[in-house]
């Protein structure tokens, strides 16, 4: 049993023993194979890099020959190129040379022009002098002499000739004139209208004019107050009249009458609301008015401020004794035109200028002044020229001090003188109404005064906050008796004063 167990002892420690002796031959027989491997590679790396130097040094060897050639290449056209500034500067040279050679002879010449010139000089005085002593009298005597002579016996004669010539020469002018006037009144035949103080709106039913009027007459009241109007619902059928002097006010009332109709709805707060949105329509279409004519005489629209655009379209709706202002202006630049050719003057300035001549019309009832000087002031205000912004004032003065302004005269005058274009009598009505409303709103609780019945009755508004029952009938008299002081007018006037509080308040 102990045999068997030293023996099985001894064999176990021969098998680690041989295991030990196979494993560091295993360990030894690779360590070589790693070292080859290792020796390997590096030799192929040292390989790749001798390659990869060769090719470097070969790419840098061709660099430098294409460097090489491009450089000759450059010297070449460098060299070409100084030889031609060469052959130029030899070439200038030259003609330098005979330049001064061709100014030399020149001068040579002129020399010579110059002592010929001074001899002729001195045969002719010689000549003169003995002329003089041959007839023994002077140059000067000489001619005063034969002037005086001729003077003496054809002084009657002269003076006939003068007469004719002058006569001939108004009579030729005033012809020119009158035909060259006719032909451009011909050119431009347009139609003329005169502006009346009413407009007419047609109603679906007789029955409109009851909801018109309102309950008590609010609805009527609320309109005519909003629009400074008069609206007359009398016995004509299926219409109502909207009058006032003012068309602006007459087609704001218009406007809103009919969006009411169309709504249905016509009650005191729909009723500010339609005026409103016919004010905002009026404008847009204000704006569209100046644009067309703008367009009709070929000026283009971008080239003015669309502000002064706005203000131009505001003559579709102002007259002047009867006749339509934005008409009028575009007659007037028509005409202007035409004349300005004709005459060989700046049409652009006679253009724009016959225009513009007017603008101040649109705002007199804002501002202070007369309508050309307000006019002179907007187109200077806008940026326009001195030659175009003096049309305003051109057109009302005696002797215009340019051409332009003489021709826009002249075409205002045409223009205005039409036969049927204007009606006194309308321009004084409209007048005296604008004094009338003026008188009114002169005094400072006046909030608006609108003058109505021909004349015959003034509204006038006042706040409510700055004057009371007592103070409003005061202040009715007060401006009656200014307006009996200062006014003419046929008749009576009868004064409305309207103090109205309104309380707003919302339940939510």
């Amino acid at each position: 049993m102990e045999l068997t167990i030293v023996i099985a002892i001894v064999a176990a420690a021969a098998g680690v023993g041989a295991g030990f002796v196979v494993r560091a031959q295993t360990a030894k027989r690779r360590e070589g194979n790693a070292e080859a491997q290792a020796e390997k590679i590096l030799a192929e790396a040292k390989q790749k890099q001798q390659d990869l130097l060769l090719e470097a040094k070969e790419k840098s060897l061709k660099m430098i020959e294409e460097a090489k050639a491009e450089e000759k290449q450059r010297h070449e056209e460098t060299k070409r190129a100084q030889e031609r500034v060469e052959q130029r500067e030899s070439t200038f040279d030259k003609k330098l040379l005979d330049l001064e050679e061709k100014h030399e002879k020149l001068e040579t010449e002129k020399e010579r022009l110059r002592g010929i010139k001074t001899r002729l000089e001195e045969l002719t005085a010689e000549s003169v002098k003995k002329l003089e002593e041959v007839a023994g009298l002077s140059k000067e005597d000489a001619l005063n002499r034969l002037l005086a002579q001729i003077e003496q016996d054809e002084a009657e004669a002269l003076e006939t000739r003068v007469r004719k010539l002058q006569q001939s020469v108004d009579e030729d002018l005033d012809r020119k004139a009158k035909k060259m006037l006719s032909l451009v009144i011909e050119r431009y035949a347009s139609s003329h209208a005169v502006e009346t103080t009413t407009s007419t709106v047609q109603l679906p039913s007789d029955e409109m004019k009851g909801r018109i009027i309102g309950k008590e007459g609010r609805n009527i009241r609320t309109l005519e107050h909003i629009t400074g109007t008069e609206i007359i619902v009398d016995d004509t059928p299926e219409a109502v009249t909207v009058s006032s002097f003012s068309p602006i006010r007459r087609q704001v009332a218009r406007r809103a009458i009919e969006m009411l109709m169309k709504d249905g709805r016509i009650q005191p707060a729909r009723i500010e609301e339609a005026v409103q949105t016919a004010k905002k329509e009026l404008a847009i279409e204000m704006k569209k008015a100046g644009e067309e004519a703008l367009t009709e005489l070929g000026i283009p629209v971008s080239s003015i401020d669309p502000k002064l655009v706005q203000i131009l379209g505001r003559l579709k709706f102002r007259t002047s004794y009867g006749q339509n202002q934005l008409q009028h202006a575009m007659e007037v630049a028509t005409i202007a035109r035409m004349l300005a050719e004709e005459l060989g003057a700046d049409v652009h300035v006679c253009t724009k200028g016959g225009l513009f001549h007017d603008i101040g019309k649109a705002v007199d009832h804002d501002m202070q002044g007369s309508h050309p000087e307000i006019g002179y002031n907007i187109l200077k205000k806008f940026g326009f020229p001195e030659e175009i912004a003096y049309q305003s004032i051109g057109h009302h003065v005696d002797r215009p001090k340019t051409l332009e302004s003489i021709i826009v005269k002249a075409a205002d005058a045409i223009s205005g003188a039409r036969p049927g274009a204007r009606k006194n009598t309308f321009e004084q009505y409209i007048q005296r109404l604008e004094e009338l409303e003026k008188t009114a709103a002169a005094f400072p609780e006046v909030e608006k005064a609108y003058a109505i019945q021909a004349g015959r009755e003034i509204r006038v508004f006042v706040n409510p906050t700055q004057i009371d029952d007592l103070g409003a009938y005061q202040l009715a008299k007060n401006i009656a008796k200014k307006i009996e002081s200062e006014l003419q007018y046929p008749g009576e006037v009868k004064v409305t004063l309207i103090r109205e509080t309104r309380i707003i308040e919302y339940a939510r």
